[in-house]
């Protein structure tokens, strides 16, 4: 997913719905997660539009020693990026937040 459709996709969630939280923040490694809550017909839904660098290579550190513990490093580019889209829906009792499947909206 694009940030021009994100976009997209938030303006219509505004027009549409009664919006309750929106917020963006920096995570490590340089990801930017944005979020929005509103109340839909299926009930109160989360998205999470989250940017981050796009990993080029991994670097993997182990020792030969039984038992000895294996530790991957990952390379992120500079320029380019990767970002993904993930929608959650508030369980009513017991008000966690569930993954909603997305290969329903791929049907």
């Amino acid at each position: 997913m694009t940030q021009e459709r994100w976009q997209e996709i938030k303006e219509k969630i505004k027009i549409k719905f009664n919006v309750f939280t929106e917020n963006k923040e920096i995570l490590e490694n340089k990801k930017e997660k944005e979020t929005i809550e509103f109340e839909s017909p299926l009930g109160i839904i989360r998205l999470e539009f989250v940017i981050q660098p796009r990993v080029i290579g991994k670097k993997t550190q182990h020792s030969n020693r039984a038992g000895g513990q294996m530790m991957v490093n990952y390379i992120y580019s500079d320029t380019e990026t990767s970002s993904y889209l993930k929608a959650y829906r508030q369980d009513k009792e017991t008000n966690e937040w569930v993954e909603i499947d997305q290969t329903i909206f791929n049907n």
